[in-house]
């Protein structure tokens, strides 16, 4: 899983160990990230299933009430058509403050760029870390500017 910025520039990876997007992923990735962000900045989250990850944070407790205050939760593009109507309403990033014309879809584009490292790194069990962020200063691989243009 990956946490992207806004120019859909890599910040940080977390290598999924188990099948299928876990919450916990997301939470070590938000967590991290707001250690390295001013008490005063506020980030906006496009996320496939940002809507439920926002219910659970605030059901369970799984993030500061100081985090949850300066986070506003949306779903990409792509997925929201997928979901409910009151949902594409309130998470629709286009229908959000503070969005602009964001997409959210950076890492299906980063994806969509190693998807020919899949098949030699899964076989052999290694890390995909070191190869991305190497890619990411480089623009992901010069593929990606045709395939998300």
């Amino acid at each position: 899983m990956a946490l992207l910025c806004c120019h859909d520039h890599v910040l940080w990876l977390v290598n999924m160990t188990s099948a299928g997007e876990k919450q916990h992923y997301a939470l070590v990735l938000l967590k991290y990230l707001f250690e390295h962000l001013p008490k005063t900045t506020t980030v906006g989250l496009l996320y496939d299933v940002g809507c439920q990850l926002e219910c659970s944070c605030h059901k369970w407790k799984l993030l500061d009430e100081e985090v949850l205050s300066r986070l506003k939760f949306g779903i990409s593009v792509f997925h929201a058509y997928g979901h409910q109507w009151p949902c594409q309403i309130v998470y629709h990033p286009h229908k959000c403050v503070g969005f602009g014309l964001s997409d959210g879809e950076g890492c299906e584009c980063l994806w969509s760029s190693l998807k020919m490292l899949i098949p030699i790194l899964q076989v052999s069990g290694v890390s995909i870390d070191l190869p991305v962020i190497q890619s990411s200063a480089d623009s992901y691989l010069v593929s990606s500017e045709a395939i998300c243009s």
